[in-house]
């Protein structure tokens, strides 16, 4: 066996190694905005797999199909929701402004999974939460963590 051989089945097994990207059990819900996201980066993924394809590079091959694997996934089990116009239970797709015990005002968008980034207002919609939330209207309180939250105003974003 040659040398060249063996380090090819090395680097083979070094890609084969990088392993699929979880897919989540739960129900991919997704905003508007979420199911774009997902289309973009589907794209973004099609123009580097080409252009990795172009320089034979295998590794980088490997990793952009295991995303793109995980995104078509995504994309196919994609359910669109879109929040009821004025509703007053908290839904997903729904931005609620709550209210600490402490007097602080938070506001968090209910998102899917895949959108979700709490750092930027948006939670998602397996959260503990989005699950405290679900179904309560303004002045109702919603307990997480043993701390408790007021509800003081739902909107649309």
């Amino acid at each position: 066996m040659s040398r060249a051989f063996t380090r090819e089945e090395d680097s083979e097994n070094a890609i084969a190694g990088i392993g699929e990207r979880p897919i989540s059990q739960h129900r991919n819900l997704v905003t508007q905005r979420g199911l774009a996201l997902i289309d973009a980066e589907l794209a973004v993924l099609r123009d580097d797999l080409a252009r990795a394809e172009k320089r034979a590079d295998r590794e980088r091959i490997a990793l952009i199909s295991r995303d793109l694997r995980y995104w078509t996934a995504r994309r196919e089990s994609a359910e669109l929701s879109v929040p009821e116009p004025g509703s007053d239970l908290v839904r997903f797709g729904m931005g609620v402004t709550l209210e600490g015990d402490d007097g602080r005002k938070v506001h968090w968008k209910i998102v899917g999974e895949d959108e979700a980034d709490p750092a930027k207002g948006t939670i998602s919609h397996v959260s503990p939460m989005a699950l405290a939330l679900f179904g309560k209207k303004v002045g109702e309180i919603a307990v997480v963590n043993g701390k408790e939250w007021e509800i003081v105003k739902l909107s649309d974003n």
